[in-house]
């Protein structure tokens, strides 16, 4: 969420390498978490800090640059409040600034407790410039679930504001860690009523979601509405924000610079709103689309060919049946693998007499059996499970219906994807 804290849903297809697709513009997805393979960095999401019931915690590196930020605003308005520091305010400033994102993670863990309790995946918890997001894999599958997921969070920075209100009564007003509190307090209630406004991609975006689908029965309704109050808001703080620092700025005797400031950041805020309200929609179109995503519609007919048979003779086998895949089967007629179509591809057309399938195939493991009645998410779950090239497409009886590429699913998804894309541009 921007300034604070937000809880997103991803998801995204499995690409040939059965990881995601590299376009940038797709929804990231669930497709295992990177810190088994690198302790410290995962693409796009920083630094690893821990983890939190399983969950990777990430500082991206935008945050030292707000950080930064923060401690030479702060410090400043510390020379003005307590002169008598000196240059040790930028420490206190700098201390201020860690605790406020360690309150802008509590945000988060409210949100990723929450989502874990409605076993919801979470792939991770990221502190980045404006704050934080809780990127949740799978869509709350009720009203009543989405508006929990989204109150959560404010409602914890609610709290942490109240504790520090608290605190505040126990020491002098005047020292540092009475204007420390103070600080911790303002800035808390600030981003608990701004993650409160109506609008995505802040949280109160998806209580209105939430509410609306409860009224209207349709989750679509919901985030069409939730995304055009964003848009909305995104235009207020554009005008707004820089129109009452210029105000203030004539009725106190501010500076230009100030005010200029002020402006750019609001530019900033105004975009990212603007733009989580615009992906958020497209998101929701896509998933209306993601149910045409069909293992039975997009499966490959298949021959069955023994082991040893010459990769020729399955490829004739395959053509005369208007087939395009070949599942390798046992004496018994049972499946055991797959043949890899990118294999194939790379036996010249001399040599395939020679060469038997059973070198050519891939073998085939339980994760690689797939319904045929699986459709949109589930399907792209089910094939993020176990990443591969191919899979048996088995009926529920259990016999043989095809195979499945992910060459197939990924263009169907981008597809799907476009006229989204087309969608939201009518709008």
């Amino acid at each position: 969420m921007i300034g604070t804290g937000d809880c997103v849903e991803r998801g995204e297809p499995v690409s040939e390498t059965g990881r995601p697709p590299s376009d940038k513009s797709s929804p990231p997805g669930p497709d295992g978490d990177n810190a088994a393979e690198s302790p410290q960095r995962e693409p796009g999401g920083g630094i690893l800090m821990g983890r939190f019931f399983g969950v990777p915690i990430y500082v991206a590196p935008s945050w030292f640059l707000v950080a930064a930020l923060i401690t030479w605003v702060f410090g400043g308005q510390l020379d003005t409040v307590l002169p008598e520091l000196g240059r040790v305010r930028y420490l206190v400033s700098l201390f201020f600034a860690v605790a406020f994102y360690a309150s802008v993670l509590v945000h988060e863990l409210a949100h990723t407790v929450a989502a874990l309790r409605f076993k919801l995946p979470v792939r991770r918890i990221q502190l980045q410039f404006f704050g934080g997001v809780s990127e949740i894999e799978k869509e709350s599958d009720t009203p009543g679930r989405e508006f929990v997921l989204a109150f959560v969070g404010p409602l914890l920075s609610l709290v942490l504001a109240a504790i520090f209100y608290g605190a505040m009564q126990l020491v002098e007003s005047g020292t540092v860690p009475g204007v420390l509190l103070a600080g911790l307090m303002v800035s808390n209630l600030i981003v608990a009523i701004f993650n409160f406004l109506p609008g995505l991609p802040l949280d109160g975006g998806r209580m209105l979601r939430a509410v609306v689908w409860k009224i209207t029965g349709r989750a679509m309704a919901g985030t069409v509405a939730a995304a055009w109050v964003g848009r909305a808001l995104a235009l207020a703080v554009l005008i707004g924000l820089p129109l009452m620092s210029y105000r203030g700025g004539l009725d106190g005797g501010g500076s230009g610079s100030a005010s200029l400031t002020d402006a750019f950041l609001a530019a900033i805020l105004a975009a990212i709103i603007w733009t989580g309200a615009g992906n958020s929609l497209r998101m929701a179109r896509l998933r209306e689309r993601l149910p045409a995503l069909q293992a039975r519609t997009l499966t490959r007919r298949a021959v069955p060919v023994a082991s040893d048979t010459p990769l020729s003779e399955a490829l004739r086998r395959a053509n005369e049946a208007g087939a395009r895949a070949l599942v390798v089967v046992d004496g018994r007629g049972d499946p055991t693998g797959l043949v890899r179509e990118s294999a194939i591809v790379t036996v010249p057309e001399h040599r395939r007499p020679w060469v038997a399938v059973s070198g050519l195939s891939q073998d085939l493991t339980p994760g690689m059996r797939v319904s045929a009645e699986l459709a949109g998410e589930n399907l792209l779950d089910r094939l993020r499970a176990t990443p591969s090239t191919e899979y048996l497409v088995v009926e529920p009886t259990g016999e043989i219906y095809g195979v499945l590429s992910t060459a197939d699913v990924e263009r169907a998804f981008l597809a799907a994807m476009s006229r989204a894309e087309s969608g939201r541009s009518e709008a």
